[in-house]
């Protein structure tokens, strides 16, 4: 059981094989957070963080069921021993969750020891990646549950539906040489010839375009408003531009002739008052 606790989800993701890149990013402690900071601690770096009770389980029983199943991939192994745990009484489970719980336990006090040896930049770096990590989670949760929602793929690209097709018949060892020389051979081609792929990408701009919108009426009936693209935003009002200067374009009527005549500035009160006197 203390090789178990030493283990760390590095261990699990070469041993076992249960981890992508993904699951790993979630599984591994902060020392992700901290990579590339330069930490001069008695230490020597932060903590591992413990596995779970199903990941203790899970390490203790791989060799047994990879003996059993010899021919079966790793995926399929891991599905095995996952299955194996769902069905596993509560008092089955209990020692390693206890395990786990015990090896949280400790890990909390390293780290808490651990942060306090941290200087200001330090700690500040490592608060950041976690702001980091926790938005990339959210980020692959959220598309988990536009997978699960029923969203349209977006259209495609005239290169990718080309890429696509020519993506077997390509040369290159890699995916990536593959990819460079199918652009290579997409550039060489006339417009003429592309112009079938731009007419597929262009339909399958409108199957989209129409694949979404009964999806986001869908989405309303369930009451995900949330989801719909481009949502009207309350216009503000316009504010009134105010005039310049103190200086009114006003009409004043004169009361002896009923002639209009503009309205004065303070400036010119006395001309106005002669000019009145005159008439009289």
């Amino acid at each position: 059981m203390a090789t178990l606790i030493s283990c760390g989800p590095g261990f699990v993701a070469k041993t076992l094989g249960l981890l992508s890149s993904r699951s790993l990013a979630r599984c591994t402690c902060v020392c992700a957070a901290v990579r590339g900071i330069s930490f001069s601690t008695s230490s020597g770096g932060p903590p591992k963080r413990p596995l779970t009770g199903y990941l203790r389980y899970a390490v203790q029983q791989r060799p047994a069921v990879a003996k059993q199943y010899p021919d079966v991939r790793i995926v399929e192994i891991t599905k095995k021993i996952a299955q194996e745990w769902r069905l596993l009484s509560p008092e089955q489970k209990k020692p390693y969750q206890e395990a786990a719980l015990a090896a949280r336990e400790v890990y909390k006090e390293e780290m808490t020891k651990f942060k306090e040896q941290l200087s200001p930049a330090q700690a500040a770096a490592l608060k950041e990646e976690k702001r980091q990590k926790m938005a990339r989670r959210r980020a692959i949760r959220k598309k988990r549950e536009l997978t699960m929602l029923g969203k349209p793929k977006r259209p495609r690209s005239a290169f990718n539906i080309f890429m696509s097709e020519h993506f077997q018949e390509a040369t290159g060892e890699s995916m990536q040489s593959k990819m460079k020389n199918l652009f290579e051979d997409w550039s060489k081609l006339r417009i003429s010839q592309k112009q079938v792929y731009m007419q597929l990408a262009e339909d399958d701009k409108i199957r989209y375009k129409n694949e979404m919108k009964s999806w986001e009426e869908h989405m309303v009936e369930m009451g995900r408003e949330d989801l719909i693209r481009n949502r009207k935003k309350k216009t503000k009002p316009k504010k009134s531009v105010k005039a310049k200067g103190n200086k009114t374009n006003t009409k004043v009527v004169s009361e002896s002739k009923g002639t209009e005549t503009p309205a004065s500035s303070p400036g010119t009160g006395k001309s106005a008052s002669r000019a009145k006197k005159a008439e009289e």
